[in-house]
């Protein structure tokens, strides 16, 4: 009996994964939005193709869940490449990153998330390797250390990163390509939902495509997970096949996604602004202790939102709540907030 409860579980978990790799498209014409991104790679990877050698290095920079994994493994499937993944937390020593490069296949696509966590140490052989393909091993210690030079088979390195102003000069200019991704917008989000939808087996019409997209926060992976979240409540509450504008409503609200993206932590960090601390300014580490969360989450998951719409500003003195921050959550402006509609 456990054997088959076990059985089962492997069988849903694959069926999961199966439909996770189906949501990401496998090709640059299926990648909706990023157009000038997409027309850069499109052009770096057909010269790549045509001289028959290994795609230059590249870095794609931009917010959590603007697809930076997917176009890295786009990049290996249009190249005609295997796809070697890691990250950057996962490269704590030098050592980490050698035993890693060494084992590399010619023209293998290395992927690094979150590139700008490697350690120190890691990121100086990481120069030479890009460069010259190769890296110089240290055998011993003190005055009898000896370094051994090893050659590594040529790749290419897709680096990803949503703060890469913490990527040091000399590895930045180390990549050949750097695609910067922005927020996108309803009708490009509308289109990743269709097309998520289709293979998650869910009818949407269009004002439950645009309500999805309206509350995903300019985010295709946000938007593939409210989908999901759309799609249980319909099997539960409703048809099952189709969800309406009122499933949708239903669905988001139940998880606390109001009608324009906001999610409990979003309101949480506006919340502290507006009352606790009157509008500030308050430093980072403050406020994220304030709602109980890490600093650098606020700061790369909350915050580019909340600043792109207009409810946070962020000045030399710490985080300040702007006018529409004050609308939105229905409380008065205190005393002298209207000066924070000239910053």
């Amino acid at each position: 009996m456990a054997e088959d409860h076990r059985d089962a579980g492997e069988a849903l978990d694959e069926t999961e994964l199966a439909i996770e790799g189906a949501l990401r498209p496998a090709s640059l014409s299926e990648f909706v939005g990023q157009p000038k991104v997409r027309g850069q790679l499109q052009l770096l990877l057909e010269a790549a193709r045509i001289q028959e050698r290994p795609a230059d290095h590249i870095l794609l920079a931009g917010p959590p869940g603007l697809g930076k994994t997917t176009l890295a493994m786009i990049v290996a499937h249009e190249s005609g490449r295997p796809l070697r993944l890691s990250s950057g937390p996962a490269i704590q020593h030098a050592g980490d990153l050698a035993a890693l490069l060494s084992s590399l296949t010619p023209g293998e696509v290395l992927f690094i998330d979150e590139i700008h966590r490697m350690a120190r140490s890691a990121e100086e052989m990481l120069y030479l390797a890009m460069e010259d393909f190769r890296i110089d091993i240290m055998v011993g210690k003190g005055a009898g250390a000896t370094s051994i030079p090893l050659d590594l088979a040529p790749f290419t390195l897709v680096g990803a990163t949503t703060r890469s102003g913490l990527l040091p000069n000399p590895l930045r200019d180390r990549f050949g390509f750097t695609g910067h991704l922005e927020f996108y917008d309803d009708s490009d989000l509308e289109r990743v939902i269709a097309r998520s939808a289709n293979v998650l087996g869910v009818a949407l019409p269009a004002d439950s495509l645009a309500e999805i997209a309206r509350r995903s926060r300019g985010t295709p992976r946000i938007a593939n997970r409210l989908l999901r979240r759309v799609r249980d409540y319909a099997l539960v509450h409703g048809s099952g096949a189709s969800a309406s504008i009122g499933d949708v409503r239903s669905a988001l609200d139940l998880y606390d996604v109001d009608a324009i993206g906001l999610d409990r932590l979003d309101r949480a960090v506006l919340d502290a602004l507006v009352r606790r601390f009157r509008g500030g300014p308050v430093g980072l580490s403050t406020l994220a202790v304030a709602v109980g969360e890490e600093a650098e989450t606020v700061e790369s998951v909350v915050e580019p939102y909340l600043v792109r719409i207009g409810f946070l500003g962020r000045t030399p003195r710490g985080r300040i709540a702007m006018p529409e921050a004050y609308r939105h959550l229905g409380v008065s402006h205190p005393e002298g907030a209207a000066l924070f509609d000239d910053l």
